[in-house]
């Protein structure tokens, strides 16, 4: 058998998407032979056939089916038993035609390993060109051409390497995008003396919406920043490069004024998107003299203070989703942390994240992980947390996984 899945050889690539008539097509046609191991032999080696079933039965029946290269239907090689009637049936007429787009190559090919052709090809008098050839057993088949399969055949090879280069050089631009997207990410981690960070972003498609940020406020001030920008793919990743820029070209005002910051960068996001297009979005902000996190929570999950204790204190939402309103604000919170306070920043890549039966990550399990990775530096606490949550479903990641991980630690 050759796919475990697909019994007796049924390997159909031309599928109907709509289900309204049931799938119907030609098997096989059963041909008789009188050594079914030789007549094998013939049609693989010599024919060029593929063997699509070889199974033999716990009685030791033995059934093959064997295809030409090209279509979908089948020969059943059937033992004629000495004696029977089906051994009449061997070494006659089999009324099988198989078509070809050059006959006179096929005539060439296949004397040249052997076969017993009956006359050269030849063109009758309803057009196009055949000859007749038999197998081991002298089972007669047609062969035979037509110049419209031959010009439909080309057209069809010239439709299919159209394909194949629009999908190489969208595979190509694909893997640009997907290069430029990397760099988005920050490259360089501003210094800071009392916070250990570190941040991830594991897409689900080759590009993604999924953003975080490290920024240099000056002052000693480092700015952390995650966002998920909504849909995925390319558009998504349009959406989060625009974003990324918006916020880059003005975070040097973040630091005296960051409502209006943020109220700017809404209003370049709004303006330089479609209608529907919106981004939840955290801003922080961390002072490494005082350690104090001033933070703006724009329609996003609510960070997390993992306290050492293990105790979480959330930080909510102070603002809708940027892009959606021209005329938009927020307000922005403070907390004061302390020794060993762990900030954790999230997308709902994480949490949503779903296992083969449907069962979600949640935060509480986020929460158990960090405490148990509590003690690890931030950049490996990172990566056993989002590869756990990968592993969850491994071949179907539904949406970015994004993860910021951010640990206080004493003044020196």
């Amino acid at each position: 058998m050759t796919t475990p899945d697909l019994p007796f050889g049924i390997d159909r690539s031309l599928l109907r998407l709509d289900d309204k008539d049931p799938y119907l097509c030609l098997h096989f046609i059963i041909v008789f032979v009188r050594d079914q191991e030789r007549s094998l032999r013939f049609y693989a080696d010599q024919l060029g056939f593929r063997v699509s079933v070889d199974h033999t039965f716990p009685d030791g029946n033995r059934w093959i089916e064997v295809a030409p290269p090209d279509g979908t239907a089948q020969l059943a090689l059937v033992l004629a038993r000495p004696g029977s009637d089906d051994e009449k049936l061997v070494g006659g007429e089999t009324y099988i035609y198989f078509i070809t787009e050059d006959v006179p190559a096929k005539y060439k090919e296949w004397s040249d390993r052997g076969v017993r052709f009956q006359f050269p090809p030849q063109i009758p008098a309803w057009g196009g060109i055949h000859t007749r050839f038999e197998d081991i057993d002298g089972n007669i088949f047609g062969l035979a051409g037509f110049d419209e399969l031959t010009r439909g055949v080309e057209a069809h090879r010239r439709t299919l390497a159209q394909k194949f280069e629009a999908e190489r050089r969208a595979a190509q631009e694909i893997e640009i995008a997907k290069q430029v997207q990397a760099r988005l990410f920050p490259q360089v981690h501003p210094q800071a003396k009392t916070l250990e960070y570190a941040g991830l972003c594991l897409q689900a498609r080759q590009v993604g919406g999924d953003y975080f940020d490290f920024l240099d406020l000056g002052q000693q001030r480092l700015g952390l920043v995650i966002g998920d920008v909504s849909g995925k793919g390319i558009a998504a990743a349009l959406l989060m490069a625009n974003l990324q820029a918006n916020l880059r070209s003005q975070y040097s005002a973040a630091l005296a004024h960051p409502e209006l910051f943020l109220c700017s960068v809404n209003r370049l996001f709004y303006e330089n998107s479609v209608d529907s297009a919106y981004a939840s979005l955290f801003f922080a902000e961390y002072d490494d003299v005082s350690r104090r996190l001033r933070y703006a929570n724009c329609g996003h999950l609510s960070g997390l203070i993992l306290h050492p204790d293990n105790t979480v204190q959330r930080l909510d939402s102070t603002g809708t989703v940027l892009g959606l309103f021209p005329d938009w604000n927020c307000s922005t919170a403070e907390y004061d942390m302390s020794d060993g306070d762990l900030l954790v920043l999230y997308t709902d890549g994480i949490t949503e994240a779903t296992d083969s039966s449907g069962q979600e990550f949640g935060e509480s399990q986020l929460i158990d992980r960090l405490s148990r990775h509590r003690d690890l530096p931030c950049q490996a606490a990172l990566q056993e947390i989002t590869q756990e949550v990968r592993s969850l479903n491994p071949d179907n990641q539904q949406d970015d996984i994004t993860l910021i991980l951010a640990k206080c630690r004493p003044s020196s």
